[in-house]
């Protein structure tokens, strides 16, 4: 093999490695704003937004809806995960409080995000999460059980058909696309160890 074919070579799998690069960017920082901006602005997917505007310190006590809640995993996702209530009413106006469960059954710590999807979809610009566990990811040590915090209000302009809506999360496993969480985890709970070292002696 000569220089020329060698230097071709090196370039093909160079402009390789710069493609697989530009495309893992691409899913993981270019992608996720794109569609959170796409759901926000068509509804699509039934997201429920992030930021409430209070529309009035008032409560409807006229009406009551029934908010029903769904946890589910991704495929690769192995933790136990449930809401704590599994539907709740509330009146429009109310601020609600509620959690969702996570437990960790697997030997490694591991960092999870919940993506929230709603029905019906005429609903979405009327249920604010004030909190939530899923602006955040999430990271549970092995064997570790936490719970989640929810936060919402139903505003009182929701849509007088709307009598029931449906609040779904799925949770994925993005444990390698965060490092630097497991790698503090690591360190609380090895600081943790050492504090009950030191407490026996």
């Amino acid at each position: 093999m000569n220089t020329q074919e060698k230097q071709a070579i090196r370039k093909s799998i160079a402009r390789s490695l710069a493609l697989v690069v530009a495309m893992f960017v691409f899913a993981m920082w270019v992608m996720p704003p794109l569609y959170n901006l796409f759901c926000e602005v068509t509804g699509l997917n039934g997201k429920t937004k992030g930021q409430y505007v209070p529309v009035s310190a008032e409560v409807d006590t006229s009406r009551l809806i029934t908010v029903q809640f769904v946890g589910t995993n991704n495929e690769n996702m192995t933790w136990g995960f449930k809401p704590k209530d599994f539907s709740l009413q509330v009146h429009p106006g109310q601020a609600v409080v509620t959690d969702f469960i996570a437990h960790n059954p697997s030997n490694a710590i591991m960092v999870g995000q919940a993506i929230p999807s709603l029905v019906p979809h005429n609903a979405t610009d009327y249920f604010h999460k004030t909190e939530c566990f899923c602006f955040n990811q999430q990271t549970l040590a092995p064997g570790e059980t936490a719970n989640l915090g929810l936060q919402f209000i139903v505003d009182q302009e929701v849509p007088r058909g709307v009598n029931t809506i449906t609040l779904s999360y799925t949770l994925f496993d993005v444990t390698e696309a965060f490092p630097e969480a497991v790698a503090l985890k690591q360190r609380e709970l090895e600081e943790k160890e050492n504090k009950n070292i030191l407490s026996v002696r």
